[in-house]
């Protein structure tokens, strides 16, 4: 018995003691060399967790070395595989700052808007069919503006072509994000906001395929607003580049949509299984309605007192004891 307790004691102390040790894993390494070395072959065998932690040995050991500027720049890639797109971006933002005349330093610009990119496809749109115009497009707009720099900055740079089709893809997504919002607007009756969202297509993004779309959403948003002139000339526009459109029948005429705004309860109960949600939302009037003008022998409507409304009608000058605005007040003289 005592021998156990004693064989369970040694076994307590050796483990505490083997816990609270504080192992170095870079022990065996001592020049700048081998963690640069090391570092690459743990990239190359895509163990970019353990790339990044020697890379960051590296920069921490030989701040000034050689290899330093080169493991910053491979460290924003190593981040990048590593699903770390934030750190890709920090790592990114910091090469730039400390290393502006850099002859790499087109290809730190280039990360940081592929980690954006990246960031704005998302984890399930790998595993999953989704459209990225439906969700927020803050990164998209972001990544769009890193290639754009890129390009602007350095525009000879071999990573401009790549960046030039990312930034196509993603101006078309930007586009169709708008169209969504449109719809939204137009599903609601916001006719105003959603032709707003049209127009800003068809100005800003000339080339996407949703352009016309967008043109048939000024269509339908003018003809609700009855300005017929303006649905003319968008009308037109549209026949003629975009023939085959499907908001146009057979002879050119504009189909107008229904609007998914007034969807019945049993609709709504059986999610959409049951029921309408149709609702045909009449055009607006071609031309406004004419003023209404009064007879010249109409008699003018008699005002209530300031004390007679506070009082709720017990005190002061009432509609019936009131003079008409044309009559003189009594005890005035009659005008001459």
């Amino acid at each position: 018995m005592r021998v156990l307790l004693i064989l369970a004691l040694f076994i307590t102390v050796v483990s505490c003691s083997s816990f609270g040790e504080d192992r170095d894993e870079f022990a065996s390494m001592s020049t700048e060399e081998q963690f640069y070395r090391t570092a690459n072959q743990q990239l190359n065998a895509s163990n970019f967790t353990g790339a990044v932690r020697t890379y960051q040995a590296l920069e921490s050991r030989f701040p000034f070395g050689q290899y330093a500027a080169q493991a910053q720049l491979e460290l924003i890639y190593a981040h990048y595989r590593a699903s770390n797109v934030e750190g890709a971006r920090a790592a990114a933002d910091r090469f730039i700052r400390l290393h502006p005349d850099h002859e790499s330093i087109d290809y730190a610009y280039y990360m940081k808007g592929v980690a954006t990119f990246s960031e704005n496809t998302g984890f399930m749109s790998r595993f999953l069919p989704t459209d990225p115009s439906k969700r927020d497009i803050s990164r998209a707009r972001d990544a769009f503006n890193e290639f754009s720099l890129l390009m602007t900055l350095y525009p000879d740079s071999d990573y401009t072509a790549d960046a030039r089709a990312r930034m196509v893809f993603l101006r078309n997504n930007l586009a169709a994000y708008e169209i969504h919002v449109a719809n939204y607007y137009l599903e609601r009756r916001a006719y105003i906001a959603a032709l707003n969202r049209g127009r800003y297509v068809v100005e800003n993004f000339q080339g996407s395929p949703v352009v016309a779309d967008a043109v048939a959403i000024m269509v339908e948003c003018y003809l609700r607003l009855g300005l017929n002139d303006l649905a003319d000339t968008s009308l037109a526009l549209l026949r003629t580049n975009y023939a085959d459109h499907e908001t146009l029948d057979n002879n050119g005429d504009f189909i107008v949509r229904n609007h998914v705004t007034n969807p019945s309860l049993l609709y709504t109960v059986t999610f959409g299984l049951l029921g309408s949600n149709e609702d045909n939302t009449p055009l607006a009037p071609t031309s406004r309605p004419q003023r209404s003008v009064a007879p010249d022998n109409a008699v003018p409507e008699r005002g209530r007192s300031l004390l007679n409304i506070l009082t709720l009608g017990r005190f002061g000058r009432d509609a019936a004891s009131a003079p008409l605005p044309s009559e003189p007040p009594p005890g005035s003289p009659n005008p001459i």
